[in-house]
């Protein structure tokens, strides 16, 4: 099985600007690494970096903000067949960063594709997170639930993270942290990363989701799919 047909966009979702170090960056790595060796063409994008607007609209310069980035950020989304949304865990939640990047592919979700589906579907979807507190799983849970909400598909086993003991440590990448070398993390980032290129291989072979019982435009238009419905003609 191939997979350079493939493209993945990794949204680094850190508080840091470049190019300060951030520590999820160094998970990033891990997984990219093992998706460029399969011929996967992969963008990484540091979501802080970028005017991002706050916003429920695809395009928020059309609701009073001076400037948008993210109509730009959007279509790089829509060129790539995995999404990995990668950030630190900060009161046992997702960054504020996170958070306005899942608000903004939000935004979105109402756009269609050509088959009259919602536009994220056929792409797939996963998470990576970082930290020196507990939350890794409540933070996995939000995104991927997102995610899938939106349209994409989950594969099984699509988070992985490292987080140091409870309270003020080590992060990810300080010395004597043991992040890059904890063989868990390290573990189901790889599983993530190939299941993500797996099911991403699937949905692009087969055409997408298939498009019955799911399409917004022909809902719209009366058609109920099936389900009996006597207003249709």
């Amino acid at each position: 099985m191939t997979y350079d047909d493939l493209r993945a966009l990794v949204i680094n979702c850190t508080l840091k600007k470049s190019p300060e170090l951030s520590h999820t960056q160094g998970l990033i790595d891990r997984s990219v690494h093992l998706m460029r060796e399969q011929g996967v063409q992969v963008e990484e994008l540091r979501a802080v970096d970028h005017d991002i607007a706050t916003g429920v609209w695809p395009d928020m310069t059309e609701h009073g903000w001076a400037t948008d980035e993210w109509p730009a950020i959007y279509e790089r989304v829509l060129a790539a067949d995995i999404l990995v949304l990668a950030g630190p865990i900060w009161l046992g939640d997702n960054s504020s960063v996170t958070k306005r990047v899942i608000e903004r592919l939000y935004a979105c979700s109402s756009l269609l594709n050509d088959a009259g589906q919602y536009a994220y579907y056929g792409r797939v979807g996963g998470c990576l997170i970082t930290g020196n507190e507990d939350g890794i799983k409540h933070c996995a849970m939000n995104v991927l639930y997102s995610l899938q909400h939106l349209g994409y598909t989950i594969p099984p086993q699509a988070d992985a993270g490292w987080i140091g003991e409870a309270g003020p440590g080590p992060s990810y990448l300080d010395p004597g942290s043991g992040g890059p070398a904890n063989d868990f993390t390290n573990r189901n980032t790889t599983f993530m990363t190939w299941n993500l290129m797996h099911l991403a291989r699937l949905l692009k072979d087969a055409g997408g989701i298939p498009a019955h019982g799911n399409q917004r435009s022909l809902w719209d238009a009366g058609c109920r799919f099936d389900y009996p419905n006597p207003e249709h003609r």
